[in-house]
């Protein structure tokens, strides 16, 4: 069983480990569990609403995320293995942070909707829209 989060410091331009791909994970152990909980500790505390594990030094296949809009309860979705499946013609445009590239927002345009499969910590597939 994970131990208590604690927070990581997240890798900052120009480190190279960003530029890097992250390996799938190949099993769900407590030390997944528990990197999933330190990075949404990290997140929180940052704060940010989203957070993959180059940004905290590790190249494996994970993120954390809670898109939850500002007053609402978090909703806290804790992803490996997460890839996009499908995604919608149409766009949209939005102004983005980024936790690696502090003090810095761009606008950034992406698929108004994307289909996304992923492990969930259960070690079942899962897919959502967003």
């Amino acid at each position: 069983m994970p131990a208590a989060a604690k927070l990581i410091p997240i890798v900052k331009i120009p480190d190279p480990i960003l530029r890097q791909i992250a390996q799938p994970v190949d099993e769900i152990t407590d030390g997944v569990r528990q990197l999933l909980d330190d990075m949404a500790a990290t997140m929180y505390d940052a704060p940010g609403i989203g957070l993959a594990a180059n940004q905290v030094g590790r190249l494996e296949r994970v993120i954390v995320m809670d898109c939850a809009r500002e007053g609402d309860a978090p909703e806290l979705w804790k992803m490996i293995n997460p890839e996009i499946i499908a995604s919608s013609q149409e766009t949209a445009k939005l102004e983005e942070g980024c936790l690696s590239i502090p003090g810095h927002n761009s606008e950034v345009i992406r698929p108004a909707e994307v289909q996304v499969r992923y492990l969930g910590i259960d070690g079942n597939i899962h897919e959502m829209q967003a």
